[in-house]
């Protein structure tokens, strides 16, 4: 087996190529911070501090810090070692090769990666993140254990390639003419007569082939040598060194096989303390990210079986446990975990203001009574809004229990209905949709000038027909709305209240029924007695006729008499009967009139 070493033109153009675009990127930040103004230390005492823009002690300042780390990192070493360096230090007479040189390039790394973590330190100061997603923070922890890897998997090819030079070069200097021999390493000579000669005859390479049996060893490059990476390739062989570096980093070296080389223990201890700093540092913030993004479901998770736990200490009923599961199913479907009271608490008064009218304004514009207030009015009631989750069966509020919010309904459907109270034969219900509203008791009792503290009795029971996500208004706020701005009181806004008030709706089909039925009542009568009229005004004169026809005229005293005794008893019996129908008329069931707020202008002090 005849070997030789070189370098390839073709990928030194190429990483030169690479390597300048990367130097370029690392000038320009170079430039950037010596027009990076920062803070000065002594201005810290109190609030952000003070910002120095003067260019002078931007650049003192930067040039005693990291100035010269900086510039190490810029320098286009691998330009300078490929296409000077090592073209000059061949040469015939040369007892070593250069590969060693090439181990300067990757010490390069070691200030930038200083110059990388603390810019995502920066970053993460400055943004509070690397990136906006979780995802995306993961990746590049992850590509920067990549390059770590990269990195890893180039020092131990170039430290292979070395450690096999290494071998004949000792294996040289056994031969009659060393020189020769090492000038026949270089593969300038290979289409050379006597080198082929030569290889034909020394035995060089035999006794440097890890297949056979040598007393060189060669470690952890064994299966570098062993397995052909170095004559492989370009692309297997870099696959190869970037998959032996990313296992190396993630074992911490634990399954490396090493000689007693000093170089090689060195690398080793290298490889496992860089594999332990990375794998906790890189490997913990990608498993940060990833987490974070199902905490908010392990914290659901938690609080789900902590519920189930009290349950069942309470020995609460089943269909309890499974109202209680099903809105904290839906709970957890609507919002995903985030309490939005608490993110928009949080926030600046003018912010949480804008935000809550973009979500609620309208919404708040649908109901037609508040459609009539200004923008200013609204964006108060809108500032007060709190969103409000029901699920299905959920009973909102019953007839007589007290108010205590007003509910905008987003999506869903409730039912509301009332039985006046109780009464028997009595009951209206409606269904109320997207942009309607209920609670409107608590609107009269808020526009009251001296309204007690006791919160109003509802006149409806309202329950909820599917999940209702709607907002609510509370009472205490209601009332703060209404005494701050007295433009809510006046007779236009009494005139849209009536109109759509539930309540007074109901009030007046009540009002219009009853009056309709006491019309035809009234209508009935009138006829009925029309007719009967009609046929007794006829009988009564052919009886007169009859009767003197009859009697003689000496009669008429006693006739008299008991016509009046008839007209006595029929004005006892109509009495009688009048009484009766307002009686009836009187157990009909009455709707009471709602209760009226003060709609004035100007409000009593």
């Amino acid at each position: 087996m005849s070997a030789c070493v070189r370098t390839d033109l073709t990928l030194r153009i190429i990483v030169t190529f690479l390597r300048t675009i990367a130097d370029i990127f690392y000038l320009l930040h170079l430039i950037i911070k010596f027009r990076t103004a920062y803070i000065a230390p002594s201005s810290r005492v109190f609030g952000r501090g003070e910002l120095v823009m003067d260019p002078k002690k931007i650049a003192r300042r930067y040039i005693r810090s990291d100035f010269f780390i900086d510039v190490i990192a810029t320098l286009p070493l691998p330009q300078m070692v490929i296409w000077f360096i090592i073209p000059a230090t061949r040469s015939p007479q040369t007892d070593h090769k250069n590969n060693a040189l090439a181990l300067i390039v990757l010490l390069q790394y070691v200030p930038r990666l200083y110059l990388i973590f603390p810019l995502s330190s920066q970053i993460i100061k400055a943004t509070g993140v690397v990136t906006k997603t979780a995802w995306g923070g993961a990746a590049y922890n992850l590509l920067l254990y990549m390059l770590a890897s990269h990195v890893l998997g180039a020092s131990w090819y170039l430290l292979s390639v070395d450690r096999y030079t290494t071998c004949w070069k000792s294996i040289c200097k056994k031969e009659p003419n060393p020189e020769k021999c090492f000038s026949y390493l270089d593969c300038s000579f290979t289409n050379n007569m006597q080198r082929r000669i030569w290889a034909n005859t020394t035995n060089v390479f035999n006794r440097c082939d890890p297949n056979n049996d040598i007393d060189f060893k060669f470690g952890i490059f064994e299966s570098a040598v062993k397995k052909q990476v170095v004559s492989s390739n370009f692309i297997p062989k870099y696959f190869y060194c970037l998959w032996w570096g990313l296992q190396q980093l993630s074992s911490y070296g634990q399954n490396l096989d090493t000689s007693t080389f000093i170089g090689e223990t060195s690398f080793a201890i290298l490889i496992a303390i860089m594999g332990l700093v990375l794998f906790s540092h890189l490997i913990g913030n990608m498993q940060t990210y990833l987490q974070s993004i199902t905490i908010r479901l392990e914290e659901w998770r938690l609080k789900r079986r902590d519920t189930e736990e009290w349950m069942r200490h309470r020995q609460l009923p089943e269909d309890l446990r499974s109202r209680v599961r099903r809105f904290v199913q839906y709970k957890w479907l609507a919002t995903r975990g985030v309490d939005e009271e608490t993110i928009l608490r949080a926030l600046p008064a003018d912010l949480r203001r804008d935000i809550q009218r973009h979500l609620c304004l309208d919404l708040v514009r649908r109901v037609p009574f508040f459609s009539q207030m200004d923008d200013q009015l609204l964006d108060a009631i809108c500032e007060r809004l709190v969103s409000s989750l029901s699920t299905l069966g959920t009973y909102i509020v019953r007839e007589g229990d007290p108010v205590t919010e007003m509910l905008f309904i987003i999506r869903g459907r409730l039912d509301s209905s009332t039985t006046n109270g109780g009464r028997t034969g009595f009951f209206n219900s409606i269904i109320l949709r997207p942009g309607d509203f209920c609670g409107e008791e608590l609107l009269s009792w808020a526009l009251l000038p001296r309204s007690t503290t006791n919160l109003p009795s509802s006149t409806r029971t309202v329950k909820a027909l599917s999940e209702v996500e709607a907002f609510a208004l509370r009472a205490e706020d209601l009332k703060f709305v209404a005494n701050q701005f007295r433009r809510l009181h006046s007779k236009k806004l009494q005139h849209t209240f009536r109109f759509y008030s539930h309540h007074w709706r109901t009030w007046a089909a009540c009002f219009i029924q009853a009056a309709w039925r006491r019309y035809k009542k009234r209508m009935s009568a009138k006829d009925l007695s029309l007719r009967e009229s009609i046929p007794s005004d006829e009988t009564a004169v052919s009886e007169r006729v009859d009767d003197e026809e009859e009697y003689p005229a000496g009669s008429n005293s006693s006739q008299t008499k008991l016509n009046l005794g008839v007209t006595i008893l029929a004005s006892m019996f109509a009495a009688n009967t009048r009484r009766g129908a307002l009686k009836i008329k009187d157990d009909l069931p009455k709707l009471p009139k709602p209760e009226e707020p003060d709609f004035s202008t100007e409000a009593d002090d």
